[in-house]
C-alpha cells in the first residue's frame, strides 16, 4: 500500500520519508491509515484490550523512532505491521503467566463463529465469544500470530510471511497446527451451542459427521473510533 489511503496524497513511504527529515505532522497520518488494522492484529493476538493498546503503543513508538531505519525492502505497510506483532509476541513471551481478559466486543470474533452461531442470543453468544479467545490463547505464540494474520485478518500467506520473516512454509505449517488444535475446542463448542454433546455430534460410534472446524478469514475490520490506542507522537495522545 503505497498510495495515500484515499489514492491522493503522499505514499506512506513518501510520509515516512518527510517525518525522518522533521515533518512534524507525517508520522500521525501515516498512524491514521494503518492504526485500526495494527489494533485488530494486536487485540486478536493478545486477546486482552489493555494489552493490545500498550503493544500498539510500544510499536508505534519504535517506529517513529526507527523509521530512518526503513530502507524500502518491504511496504511501509509490512514493516508497521512487523513492528507490531513483534510487540505482542514479546508480551506473550516475556508475561507467560499473565491474567487476562475476555475481548467483550462482539464484532471482534464473529468472525470465529458460523452465521447461525452468531445469531445466538446475546448472553450466549458473548460466553462463546469468552470460551473461543480463550482457546485462542492456548495456542503458541507464533501459531496464534499467523493464524491471527492469515485466517483472521485475511493476509495472503506471502505478506503474512513477510510480516513474520519467516518463510511461507512455516507459515502454513504454523497456521495448519493451530488449526489442528482449535479444532476440537470450536467443534465442541458449536455442538453445545446447538444443544448436542460431543457425542452426539461425532456419532455413537464416536466417528465426526461435520467436517474439519477451521477460523475463516475476517472481513476488513472495524475497530476505530474511541478503543483506537493512541498513535505516537506526531499522531496524537492517548486517551
Amino acid at each position: 500500500m503505497g498510495a495515500g489511503s484515499a489514492g491522493t496524497g503522499p505514499s506512506d513511504s513518501d510520509l515516512l520519508a518527510q517525518h525522518v527529515a522533521g515533518d512534524p505532522d507525517a508520522f500521525g497520518e501515516l498512524v491514521r491509515r494503518h492504526r485500526d488494522r495494527l489494533w485488530a492484529v494486536a487485540l486478536r493476538t493478545l486477546g486482552d484490550r489493555e494489552e493490545a493498546a500498550d503493544a500498539v503503543q510500544d510499536a508505534l513508538v519504535k517506529a517513529f523512532r526507527a523509521a530512518h531505519t526503513f530502507r524500502g525492502q518491504s511496504a511501509v505497510t509490512t514493516w508497521l505491521h512487523r513492528i507490531t506483532v513483534n510487540a505482542c509476541l514479546d508480551r506473550i513471551r516475556k508475561a507467560a503467566s499473565r491474567k487476562t481478559s475476555p475481548v467483550d466486543d462482539a464484532e471482534r470474533l464473529d468472525q470465529l463463529l458460523e452465521p447461525h452461531e452468531s445469531a445466538e442470543a446475546p448472553a450466549v453468544r458473548q460466553d462463546l465469544h469468552r470460551q473461543l479467545q480463550k482457546a485462542l490463547n492456548t495456542l503458541p505464540a507464533e501459531q496464534r500470530a499467523a493464524l491471527v494474520l492469515v485466517d483472521m485478518q485475511g493476509y495472503p500467506v506471502a505478506e503474512a510471511a513477510d510480516i513474520l520473516e519467516v518463510p511461507t512454509g512455516t507459515v502454513k505449517s504454523r497456521c495448519a497446527r493451530g488449526r489442528a488444535r482449535l479444532a476440537p475446542l470450536v467443534r465442541h463448542l458449536r455442538a453445545e451451542t446447538e444443544g448436542q454433546t460431543p457425542d452426539e455430534e461425532n456419532g455413537a460410534d464416536g466417528r465426526n459427521r461435520t467436517r474439519e472446524a477451521s477460523v475463516p478469514p475476517a472481513s476488513c475490520p472495524r475497530d476505530a473510533g474511541a478503543s483506537d490506542p493512541a498513535a505516537t507522537k506526531g499522531g496524537g495522545g492517548r486517551p
